[in-house]
């Protein structure tokens, strides 16, 4: 199966069906609702209903609950993980790993069971960098780092690792990669557009703000 794989040409209607499938499969893995899961065995109830709403890691750690929130944070990169990496083992060509990328980070964000309201991403975009190579993942990590450390923001400290990951793989020479991860992580500027707004204004709430 892998071999003929590779000697199918993209105008191929059968690639296209693989590519479909690979992104449907990874979409329903990408919509796996970890953080309202956590936060409901946590006691917190709907976190949809708490903060701001969103069903991510942050969100959950306004409820205060610290292991929730990190359940949340390491299942959502996870989900991100596990579809690139099934993709690769599966499929092995780099298109098709795109796709299931996408997939699951599409999954997360509009997830079918929650009315297509789901996380913003930065998670699920994490744990897909460090499928497509650990090292660039290691300085999308280091730079989000330095910056919630320094301005307590999650929300931006997001939006510049997010923003700086296809400058990575771009330095490293991935031009498939530098690719998909511009195009999440302009997904993810438009997730964010709130708090952009909030940023600006100087009101947005800081890390483990109830």
């Amino acid at each position: 199966m892998i071999q003929t794989l590779a000697l199918i040409r993209w105008e191929s209607p059968e690639t296209y069906y693989v590519a479909g499938a690979a992104f449907l499969a990874a979409y329903f893995i990408g919509a796996v609702p970890f953080g309202l899961i956590f936060a409901w065995m946590a006691g917190a109830g709907d976190v949809r209903k708490l903060g701001s709403g969103n069903i991510g890691a942050t969100n959950v750690l306004r409820t205060g609950n610290k292991l929730a929130a990190a359940a949340t944070l390491v299942f959502d990169a996870g989900k991100g993980y596990v579809a690139v990496m099934l993709a690769q083992d599966t499929l092995g060509l780099p298109p098709f790993v795109a796709v299931a990328a996408l997939g699951a980070f599409v999954g997360h964000l509009f997830p079918v069971w929650l009315g297509f309201r789901g996380g913003k991403g930065v998670s699920t975009f994490i744990g897909i960098v460090f499928a497509l190579d650990y090292e660039v993942a290691l300085f999308t990590c280091v730079s989000w780092i330095v910056v919630a450390r320094a301005t307590r923001y999650s929300s931006l400290a997001a939006l510049v690792c997010t923003g700086l990951t296809p400058v990575y793989f771009a330095i490293f020479g991935d031009t498939l990669w530098t690719a998909l991860t511009a195009l999440l992580a302009l997904m993810i500027f438009v997730a964010h557009r709130a708090n952009i707004v909030r940023l600006v204004r100087g009101n947005e709430p800081g890390i483990g703000a109830r």
